[in-house]
């Protein structure tokens, strides 16, 4: 098993996360993998090393720490290079409410999963720096194709949506609901002013629903979806976006449950699982022993589904529910107020949560 603890505060929660997992009775052989900024000079600046990804390859399941990821310089995202390079076309993000969690949602019933498709749209990374030959080509042939001329310094990123990328996500997301005895997949979508992409995809998405027609479908435009979940969230159950949607969308299912502390993740591929909390990697909080490590415990119960340990997922999600209701041993940002003294720190929460797995 691929373990990447991460950057930040990645290695506080991922140790936490290893001690809990080993206390499900799960035997686990770690195969320990370096990635992120900490990491880069020792690897000529690369910070996802191939070692990384033979590994992975090699085990086929891995769960990683939170890896900083620079905002409008540097490297891209070690994330969109693990999903890239492992043709992990399916990221799935649980969205449930947990009592005791500070929410607006608390008296709402609130458990539902986004599959967000993850290696095509705006996030394929085609761009094309302002004023550069390659903009300046684009924006020529979009004027001569579409009679649309765009302003010189305009920099031009290129949304590819594909019938095969979409068709491959959208059975993933219904054959996930059958798996989890789900009732219904709902497609997102803006396909009354993107024809050719969004229509493409809703277009494959009802043909795919076609073919699947045990479990109940639907269909939303993306803002009217981000409205519909603020106002009555217990009304879906499977989402299945395009990527940049999924990004945005994911984000406020995490609002509705209290926040990203508490939001698990996944990314699956035909050959390869990575399994990751969905925050960032905080590193302002490095070595501080603060941060709450509950979202990466809850994609390490993912992770036990997928191996097949199910009754070991059951009793670990059920001893992080239970230490999350009692709110005692959590972290700052679960307490009433984050000044809070009785808060915990990251290895308490771990404690807390093997206690009640009955480990040491």
């Amino acid at each position: 098993m691929t373990l990447i603890p991460g950057d930040g505060t990645g290695p506080e929660i991922a140790e936490a996360t290893r001690r809990v997992l080993e206390a499900t009775g799960v035997a686990f052989e770690w195969d320990v993998q370096e990635a992120g900024a900490d990491v880069m000079d020792r690897h000529g600046g690369n910070p996802l090393p191939e070692p990384v990804i033979e590994s992975i390859r090699r085990n086929g399941t891995a769960i990683k720490g939170p890896i900083t990821t620079p905002v409008g310089s540097g490297f891209r995202s070690v994330n969109v290079g693990l999903r890239k390079s492992l043709d992990m076309y399916a990221q799935v993000r649980p969205c449930k409410l947990y009592a005791g969690v500070r929410t607006r949602y608390a008296d709402t019933t609130v458990d539902l999963v986004i599959v967000r498709e993850n290696t095509e749209d705006l996030y394929a990374g085609i761009e094309f720096e302002r004023g550069s030959d390659g903009a300046l080509q684009i924006a020529a042939a979009i004027e001569r194709a579409a009679g649309v001329q765009l302003r010189e310094d305009s920099g031009i990123s290129i949304k590819p949506i594909s019938e095969t990328g979409t068709r491959r996500v959208v059975q993933f997301a219904f054959d996930y609901a059958r798996r989890t005895g789900r009732r219904k997949v709902t497609s997102v979508h803006k396909a009354n002013i993107m024809k050719h992409t969004d229509g493409l995809w809703l277009e494959v998405s009802r043909q795919v629903a076609a073919e699947n027609t045990d479990v109940e479908f639907e269909d939303r435009i993306v803002d009217n979806m981000c409205m519909q979940l603020v106002q009555k969230p217990e009304l879906y159950d499977v989402l299945v976006l395009p990527n940049l949607y999924g990004d945005i969308v994911s984000d406020l299912g995490a609002g509705l449950v209290g926040g990203l502390g508490v939001a698990p993740g996944a990314n699956f591929g035909t050959d390869a699982a990575v399994f990751e909390p969905t925050h960032g990697s905080a590193p302002k909080y490095a070595g501080q022993n603060r941060v709450n490590p509950i979202a990466m415990m809850l994609s390490g119960v993912m992770m036990l589904h997928h191996l097949e340990e199910a009754a070991a997922a059951d009793r670990l999600e059920g001893a992080i529910a239970a230490v999350v209701e009692e709110g005692r041993s959590v972290t700052y940002d679960m307490k009433p107020s984050p000044d809070d003294p009785t808060a915990v720190g990251t290895s308490h929460v771990a404690d807390a949560i093997i206690e009640k797995l009955g480990g040491a």
